[in-house]
């Protein structure tokens, strides 16, 4: 229990700390047309390099932490979920393909009825419930 109070404390202390290390690594510039270069510059390189870094970082990085996530929780729930729903699904299956025919039979006929028509248009249904 002490271990994992400390590693959070730690984690934590740490996050706190870490951001302040990126404001020490450059000197803001001393006047406006120095800053005007310097975006400039961190958008002509920032427009060139980041899609690349963008897209390894998603193939390096993130894709495969997901594709582990997703591999674990497939190994340890998938068993349980066709326990569950697979013998409903058998029952619904054999149900649908005995019925179906029925079921689009009645459809058919349905559909064949005619509609009854309405008499006045739905705007001016709405026109006198606001009067």
């Amino acid at each position: 229990m002490n271990f994992q109070l400390l590693f959070i404390a730690f984690l934590i202390i740490l996050g706190l700390i870490l951001p302040f290390f990126s404001f020490a690594q450059t000197t803001p510039p001393e006047t406006l047309e120095g800053a005007k270069e310097a975006g400039e510059k961190a958008l002509e390189i920032g427009g060139k390099e980041l899609p690349g870094i963008m897209e390894r970082i998603w193939k390096e990085e993130v894709l495969p932490v997901w594709l582990n996530i997703w591999n674990w929780l497939k190994s340890k729930t998938w068993s349980k979920i066709e326990r569950w729903f697979l013998p409903e699904y058998e029952k619904r299956k054999q149900y649908f393909e005995e019925n179906f025919g029925l079921e689009k039979e009645e459809m058919e006929e349905e559909l064949k009825t005619e509609v009854p028509k309405v008499t006045k248009p739905l705007w001016e249904k709405f026109k006198e419930l606001i009067k």
